[in-house]
């Protein structure tokens, strides 16, 4: 007699009690929109796919305790995601797969602007692609003479407090493009946003080499958990 396959996540196989929870769920997703669902339940119906035959509600609560909201466990580093019991590869997997979406589809509509005209279609972008990761990154957004897109780049990733950052590279890369302007955007995996006195120097640095060659650089972007910082809004360029 062949072996029998066990179930994702090894979940048990008793006939649940929770189906008709979960139909009830769905039912409110669809019938009144993911707004009328907690933060719980979103990720409990995230998970469903990935434990089909256990209560998802213990570990969606155990994931919330952990890492505070629906973003930040679905962008939470794999190694902790493990420390949470009950996870298996199956949920991590799910996780991963919400949050590459997320990124994709706000990349996409950033790219889909005729114009980047709206600084909130950026920072949304930028927050969702690199506020929750746990390491520094360095993104530069590089534009044309009519602020369209041409590239996203991820020019350095660093350690959870510092990523190197090289002036000259910048300009190279923006040269190599043809743009005409930069913006400068990297995270904060501590959370606050606030900008450092390195970050200062090093806008300031990338801009006096950039302005002679006609490249202007709109803004350095600084984004954290807790929200984001504009050093052209706080006067610091």
């Amino acid at each position: 007699m062949p072996a029998r396959t066990s179930p994702p996540d090894n979940e048990a196989a008793d006939e649940p009690h929770y189906h008709g929870h979960r139909e009830r769920l769905r039912e409110r997703f669809y019938g009144a929109g993911p707004d009328a669902l907690s933060d719980y339940e979103l990720l409990e119906m995230a998970l469903f796919a990935a434990i089909p035959r256990r209560d998802t509600k213990p570990l969606a609560k155990a994931l919330l305790r952990k890492f505070g909201s629906f973003a930040e466990v679905v962008h939470a580093p794999v190694a902790r995601l493990r420390e949470v019991d009950g996870i298996k590869d199956a949920s991590i997997n799910q996780l991963k797969l919400i949050a590459a979406a997320a990124s994709r589809i706000a990349r996409g509509e950033l790219k889909g602007k005729r114009q980047l005209s709206s600084w909130n279609d950026v920072i949304d972008y930028c927050r969702t692609s690199m506020a929750f990761s746990d390491k520094e990154q360095f993104r530069l957004l590089f534009l044309d003479k009519k602020n369209q897109l041409i590239a996203d780049e991820v020019q350095q990733t660093g350690t959870v407090d510092h990523t190197p950052v090289y002036p000259r590279e910048v300009i190279k890369r923006a040269l190599e493009l043809s743009a005409t302007a930069l913006i400068l955007v990297h995270n904060h995996p501590s959370g606050d946003p606030s900008p450092s006195q390195a970050d200062i120097q090093m806008t300031k640095a990338i801009i006096t080499i950039a302005t002679p060659l006609g490249i202007a650089v709109h803004d350095h972007i600084i984004v954290g958990k807790s929200g984001h910082a504009s050093l052209k809004g706080m006067r610091l360029i």
